[in-house]
């Protein structure tokens, strides 16, 4: 069976993204792609690597443009999408891939993002370890998905396996991230422009200020933290289009040694097709993940600290989103996990 399949904000990098992985779908097939201002164009003018795409026009975003398809991707601003999916049939699987339906408390909501409250959907990270299980079990059959954060994934499946297997301390976690800009969006921002960001390590939202704290907050509350974990999260923008890599350290519960660190990472990934525990003293880099819907990660446990370190490579646009959507999306269609998507990056 082909599901016929709507991008809402096919004109931005998520949205492109969800095009350059869908195109090689052999389960789904695009048939509209949507945008705002860019409506009226044909698609190849506005993301002119979708070469196999170039047939499409984009259209107004609307619910009567959406409606009919049997799987609706959504990559729009936070307050946009909640606006637009709650007029969609119960029927269709949405997957959102802003952030209107991730949170499960409104408060959070109100404290981070402000606005309409839209309320939470099923967290699109399958490999996410919770005191129930995988959060795939979870995606089975749902027709309503909120795709990740792509930082608050990353940090999420960085040390959910320690708070799962109790070998870490959820408080005082810190996590800093060199990420690339095209998670930002591609709308022009004086902070991302090339002369702003070439040659330079530029910090935001430093002090816990950042929307994903509470995601990551939540993701390690369904691991098993038994209060609320406290982090310190600086995300760094640094001179790639795309890519995260993610250092996050945790105190190690007094006792627990270096193979029972090791030994909760392992257990947690060894099945994972998308999620790569490296060899002891490995650690990823970002171009090893580049284009690849995978997660690598490289563990060390810092004695004299008394910490767990952990790095994380990810490609923001995939893994951290479009990737992590079709991933979801297959599941909850009850498709093959792994259709459509590569563990393999793009190198040199």
């Amino acid at each position: 069976m082909v599901f016929s399949v709507a991008v809402a904000g096919a004109s931005g990098y998520a949205g492109g993204e969800l095009l350059r992985l869908l195109a090689g779908h052999p389960e789904f097939e695009v048939r509209t792609v949507t945008a705002h201002s860019n409506a009226g164009q044909r698609l190849i003018n506005v993301q002119p690597s979708l070469r196999s795409l170039a047939h499409l026009t984009l259209v107004d975003t609307t619910p009567e443009n959406l409606s009919g398809h049997d799987v609706v991707f959504v990559a729009l601003p936070h307050g946009k999408s909640g606006e637009l999916t709650t007029h969609l049939p119960a029927e269709t699987l949405v997957v959102d891939c802003g952030a209107d339906h991730r949170l499960e408390n409104s408060d959070d909501w109100a404290a981070f993002y402000g606005g309409d409250y839209f309320g939470a959907w099923t967290y699109g990270v399958p490999e996410l370890p919770t005191q129930h299980g995988k959060q795939r079990k979870r995606l089975v059959g749902a027709r309503r998905i909120a795709a990740p954060g792509c930082n608050a994934s990353t940090v999420a499946l960085a040390l959910a396996p320690g708070i799962h297997a109790g070998v870490i301390d959820a408080q005082d976690l810190v996590a800093v991230l060199a990420v690339g800009p095209s998670g930002a969006g591609k709308s022009l921002k004086l902070p991302n422009l090339a002369a702003e960001i070439l040659g330079s390590a530029n910090p935001y939202a430093v002090g816990g200020t950042h929307r994903h704290i509470p995601e990551i907050v939540q993701s390690l509350r369904w691991a098993g933290s038994t209060t609320d974990a406290t982090i310190s999260f600086t995300p760094v923008i640094v001179p790639m289009s795309r890519g995260i890599l993610a250092t996050a350290t945790a105190r190690l519960v007094p006792g627990t040694s270096a193979a029972a660190v090791r030994e909760a990472w392992e257990s947690a990934y060894a099945d994972e097709p998308f999620v790569h525990l490296l060899p002891e003293g490995h650690f990823p880099r970002t171009a090893d993940v580049l284009g690849a819907n995978t997660a690598l990660i490289g563990l060390a446990v810092d004695e004299a600290a008394g910490r767990v370190v952990t790095i994380t490579a990810i490609d923001n646009l995939v893994k951290g989103t479009a990737g992590a959507a079709i991933q979801s999306a297959n599941i909850a269609l009850g498709l093959t996990e792994t259709l459509g998507l590569t563990m393999n990056g793009v190198a040199p």
